[in-house]
């Protein structure tokens, strides 16, 4: 069964291609598919087919996508283009045929008020309508997404946010990667799903000091501000003013409970526990 991977030059495309790999999935039934091929040479070694697609560029989507069973569209990474973007992709994949689409998407898509969600919303609306069979993995939070915190305490001893008593039931890269190619390896069985996907735990900020520190090997406290005062000291760190608004905004929607949802598919999409938090930071570390 043939398989097209989009974002493959990204971390999460890159790992959904390594996943299938292990599960035993014919490296030249898959095709690794990114802007820059010349970061695909490391899966190519393995055998994997390696394509250019850029999504502003719908002939090199049509080209990848013919034939293929199964694509995944890894959503695209340039707020405020996506829609245009994923809309290139997805009639694409129904002009070349294309037997199934698998679309990462956000948490609650539909119905949240994440900051993040309304253009997977609106793919979310285009997919529907384009009569493609498909799979919509709400993917949550990474792990992964705390790095730089991860490297701020490591300074100063501290992690900082203003997300109150909020909970995020974040989960490694790796599990999510994990997720979509077991979807990919039996779409038929998924056709129609939208799995709401995040970690078995959902950890205070409390807990998230408590899990840096351990990973680094030092005292980590842990300074919850109010968001104004978060703003403030994200911009004297030398933060652009709309990015700081934005990871203002992430942190109000963790506080109102948006990214707390525990609903244990993706352990049972992958069929094992999701990673814990301190073995992903370990691992940055």
């Amino acid at each position: 069964m043939s398989v097209v991977v989009t974002g493959a030059t990204g971390h999460l495309g890159r790992l959904v291609v390594e996943e299938l790999l292990e599960l035993g999935h014919p490296a030249e039934e898959i095709t690794a598919a990114g802007r820059r091929t010349d970061r695909l040479g490391p899966l190519a070694d393995r055998g994997v087919a390696t394509t250019r697609v850029d999504f502003d560029d719908p002939a090199s989507l049509k080209a990848a996508f013919a034939g293929a069973d199964a694509v995944l569209l890894v959503s695209g990474s340039e707020l405020g283009r996506r829609v245009e973007q994923h809309r290139n992709a997805i009639e694409a994949a129904r002009e070349a045929g294309v037997g199934h689409l698998v679309y990462t998407s956000a948490p609650r898509a539909t119905t949240t008020s994440l900051v993040l969600a309304p253009e997977h919303k609106a793919t979310e609306e285009i997919l529907a309508a384009s009569g493609l069979e498909h799979t919509i993995l709400r993917n949550g939070w990474y792990h992964e997404n705390y790095e730089q915190q991860l490297h701020q305490a490591r300074e100063t001893g501290a992690v900082v946010a203003s997300i109150g008593e909020g909970r995020v039931a974040s989960a490694a890269r790796r599990d999510y990667a994990a997720a979509a190619a077991a979807v990919l390896r039996a779409p038929a069985r998924h056709a129609g799903a939208v799995y709401e996907l995040s970690g078995d735990t959902a950890w205070t900020l409390d807990d998230l000091a408590a899990a840096v520190g351990e990973a680094l090997g030092r005292e980590v406290v842990a300074r919850n501000l109010t968001p104004e005062d978060h703003l403030a000291a994200l911009l004297a760190s030398g933060l652009d003013e709309d990015t700081a608004r934005f990871v203002v905004a992430l942190d109000g929607n963790i506080r109102d409970g948006e990214l707390a949802d525990t609903s244990g598919e993706l352990a049972q999409l992958i069929g094992r526990p999701t990673t814990p938090l301190v073995e992903a930071l370990r691992a940055l570390v």
